[in-house]
């Protein structure tokens, strides 16, 4: 057996595959805090992974940020406090298995077009919408990372100069915008617009506004129809960037499905007339940085 280990923003997954990239178990664990300790964080991976049991050959470790596979050091991870650390070496201490490094993104669009909605196509750009945006670049069937290994940090191209601050350093960052917290935040500044809207008298998260709009509240349509052009402008600049056989878009707010991708196709069409790349919604869920983990590691 393989494993493969999802380190994300807030909770850490880890899961068993075979040889085929088939996962035969899971697990996940909280993070604790998105600025926790990374020796604590590689304990909680470490942990977590030994008690689905079974004999394992590798570890693919899948995690945020700009990661250099060949010395396996996370370089800098925004979202997580993790800068220029080994975790590679340390987790083959904590497992005394052979560990690799990816960046998460990149996992997630090699399980994408391994085993999921991006198996028929060569050319492939894979966003996932979580703790913020993922991005990862399929060219030819292989990962690209470029010569530093940071390519596919699509969160962190810019769609509003002088936006919303950013982990990052930078204003106005895509996932300020298309992300879970990105979707948030729209709809806070929303509520606020509308005190007396249902959006307005609720707890927040990256479901409530789609639950809402879906009842019939205005203001929480209108925190939906911003978030979804945010998302478009990004996805328009990568189709732009790219010209992909399919841009591909996962992670947990894809989990709205149509509700979500039909006026997304239909707001990147206004934006490119003309074009027609497919927007596919992923197909393996939160499972693929799993097994796209794992089958680096194979």
């Amino acid at each position: 057996m393989y494993a493969g280990i999802d380190l994300g923003g807030t909770n850490i997954a880890v899961g068993l595959t075979d040889l085929a990239g088939t996962l035969l178990k899971k697990t996940s664990v909280p993070l604790g805090s998105a600025k926790a300790d990374p020796s604590m964080a590689a304990d909680k991976m470490a942990e977590a992974l030994k008690s689905l049991g079974g004999e394992i050959e590798a570890v693919g470790i899948g995690s945020p940020g700009i990661v250099d596979p060949v010395s396996g050091r996370v370089v800098f991870a925004s979202n997580i406090a993790f800068s220029d650390y080994p975790l590679v070496s340390e987790m083959e201490k904590r497992l005394g298995k052979k560990c690799v490094l990816i960046n998460d993104g990149n996992a997630a669009a090699l399980a994408e077009c391994r085993l999921g909605a991006a198996k028929d196509y060569k050319n492939v750009v894979m966003m996932t919408l979580g703790t913020g945006v993922g991005g990862g670049i399929i060219i030819e069937r292989k990962v690209y990372t470029g010569s530093l290994f940071g390519a596919g940090e699509v969160g962190h191209m810019v769609i509003e100069k002088g936006g919303r601050k950013c982990a990052c350093g930078r204003r106005g960052c895509f996932e300020q915008y298309a992300s879970a917290t990105g979707l948030v935040k729209t709809s806070r500044m929303i509520a606020e617009k509308y005190p007396d809207s249902l959006l307005a008298k609720e707890e927040i998260n990256a479901m409530t506004a789609f639950r809402l709009a879906r009842e019939g509240d205005a203001a929480s349509r209108e925190a939906v129809c911003e978030f979804i052009g945010d998302l478009a402008e990004g996805t328009a600049n990568i189709i732009t960037l790219f010209s992909p056989d399919a841009v591909v878009i996962g992670g947990g707010v894809s989990n709205e499905g149509e509700p979500l991708f039909s006026p997304l196709r239909e707001k990147v069409r206004e934006i490119l007339p003309g074009d027609k790349t497919p927007i596919v919604r992923a197909l393996l869920g939160s499972d693929a940085g799993i097994i796209g983990a794992a089958l680096a590691a194979m």
